[in-house]
């Protein structure tokens, strides 16, 4: 398999090129900006960008969609109807070449959240960061991603890599078993912790040195 994590701008987004070295086949996830380096990206490892695939429907993940289709051909997956060519659903697995994508359903940051196991490693759009967590209300948004956080990411293998949607942590990835031990929403006791650290997020950063 090859995996390449792409620094694409915007804000500090990342898009994620994996492709079958056999076959040649390749999918992108969340061209949100910058087409002209995918579609380079793409073109140096000699590979043929057969599937766009967004994490979810927010411009920054989306916004350079129609580029990449016009120059790859390549067909839309999300589980947003509204910019899929074809609609994705939780546990499906989409064949990229020799390669098996599979779709979790997360949502929480928004209702088509969904993230893209590979391997071991996990593309978490913006359901899980480096030490942080996706956006979200107060409400039963946060009582989704709550859901999608503990009982989809965090029951995967501690060693499962974590590749999240923007560089918004202290470093570019993790892994499951990091973030399980370490990430201050995902250690919180309970929903009402994880809701009451959401709303006082930024007097914890303040008092923690957490940029």
């Amino acid at each position: 398999m090859i995996f390449k994590q792409l620094r694409i701008g915007g804000d500090r987004n990342f898009a994620y090129l994996i492709g079958d070295s056999k076959s040649g086949k390749a999918a992108i996830i969340d061209p949100g900006v910058n087409p002209e380096l995918i579609l380079e990206s793409a073109r140096e490892r000699k590979l043929e960008i057969t599937h766009i695939i967004n994490t979810h429907g927010h411009h920054d993940h989306v916004g350079a969609n129609p580029d990449v289709k016009t120059g790859t051909g390549a067909l839309m997956y999300s589980a947003n109807s509204q910019i899929a060519d074809v609609v994705v659903s939780d546990g499906e697995v989409l064949q990229v070449g020799q390669l098996e994508l599979k779709v979790i359903a997360t949502p929480g940051h928004t209702q088509d959240s969904i993230c893209i196991l590979a391997g071991n490693k996990l593309c978490t759009g913006d359901t899980l960061f480096v030490g942080k967590v996706g956006g979200t209300g107060f409400g039963q948004d946060a009582r989704d991603e709550y859901y999608s956080l503990h009982e989809k990411i965090l029951k995967l293998p501690d060693e499962t890599e974590v590749y999240p949607g923007h560089d918004y942590g202290v470093k570019p990835t993790s892994t499951v078993g990091h973030e399980k031990a370490t990430n201050p929403f995902l250690i919180q006791p309970d929903f009402d912790a994880f809701v009451y650290l959401k709303k006082n997020w930024k007097a914890y950063i303040q008092k923690h040195g957490i940029k």
